[in-house]
């Protein structure tokens, strides 16, 4: 068992909460110029080379039983679908904008554990997810009035990684994480392949390619290695601290991708966008304090 350590922990989520925002700023920047289908298969294959040779090197165990490759597959498929949806959004959305919009992801899994595993939620939890909604309406409100429909998609992007993270707690027990992540690469390198083949053939500009230019290529692989980084931080972060005490700080993601959407993009939420914001992390942090106050009343009830 590795011991508690909540300040390394807390300093290995902080990582991961500017690390990832500085890789969906990365795919900002290269939206116009490179097919989806291109950034997805460099983001996945980077996690693949990075961390199978980790997994090698550490002697950890690849072998899964037929279930969990199952999952495991799924898994894949929905973090492609996530990663997509998300770096498509980018292309429409200030960047600050896309990252809040998809932290409606907590309230969405809330959701899903009352009325999918039938789990026990209060009212409190309940009326707070409907405010962290409200936020994010006010967020998506603005850019929907600028770009349409694309601006629902950072929705889309908090559903599927709320599933994502449903398939992830079947497995997460049985399977090292850095092996599942590794797999995880690997199996969406396999499942892209022949939509890019099919895309190229049938000259879908999304599945094509594009030869990189010297800046595009350090940029591609820098998507792939923040990315693979920035998830490797987020699971260390969670052998050294509770997921209770790391959640809140998860919220940092929004003002360090501010700050990143600014500096490289001028990119600011408005007014009725950073009211939304506020809300949304008001509630959020709000549901996060209650799911620890309710298991600390089972730990100590006899």
């Amino acid at each position: 068992m590795t011991p508690d350590r909540p300040f390394l922990g807390l300093l290995l989520m902080i990582g991961f909460c500017v690390l990832a925002p500085l890789g969906d700023g990365m795919a900002k920047m290269l939206g116009d110029t490179i097919p989806l289908g291109q950034l997805l298969i460099v983001r996945f294959a980077a996690q693949a080379i990075i961390l199978a040779p980790i997994v090698i090197a550490t002697r950890r165990h690849w072998k899964m039983s037929r279930r969990v490759t199952t999952l495991a597959f799924i898994r894949s498929l929905l973090h492609i679908v996530g990663i997509g949806a998300m770096f498509t959004s980018l292309r429409f959305l200030p960047l600050a904008d896309a990252v809040a919009i998809a932290f409606v992801m907590p309230f969405i899994m809330l959701l899903l554990g009352r009325f999918v595993l039938d789990e026990e939620v209060g009212y409190r939890r309940i009326i707070a997810c409907c405010v962290g909604f409200a936020g994010t309406l006010l967020v998506i409100q603005p850019s929907f009035s600028a770009v349409g429909l694309p601006a629902l998609l950072p929705l889309l992007v908090a559903v599927v990684f709320a599933l994502f993270m449903l398939v992830t707690r079947q497995i997460a027990k049985e399977v090292d994480p850095i092996s599942l992540q590794a797999v995880n690469g690997i199996m969406a390198c396999v499942a892209l392949t022949p939509i890019l083949l099919f895309g190229a053939v049938n000259e879908i500009a999304a599945f094509g390619f594009v030869w990189p230019s010297t800046l595009n290529w350090l940029l591609l692989v820098g998507i792939g290695v923040l990315g693979t980084s920035a998830h490797l931080l987020m699971t260390w972060s969670l052998r050294f601290a509770p997921s209770a005490t790391l959640a809140p700080v998860q919220y940092l993601e929004i003002p360090f991708a501010t700050v990143i959407g600014w500096m490289f993009f001028r990119d600011l939420p408005n007014g009725l966008a950073a009211i939304g914001i506020l809300i949304t992390v008001g509630a959020g942090i709000y549901i996060l304090l209650r799911e620890q106050a309710m298991a600390r009343l089972a730990t100590e009830t006899p």
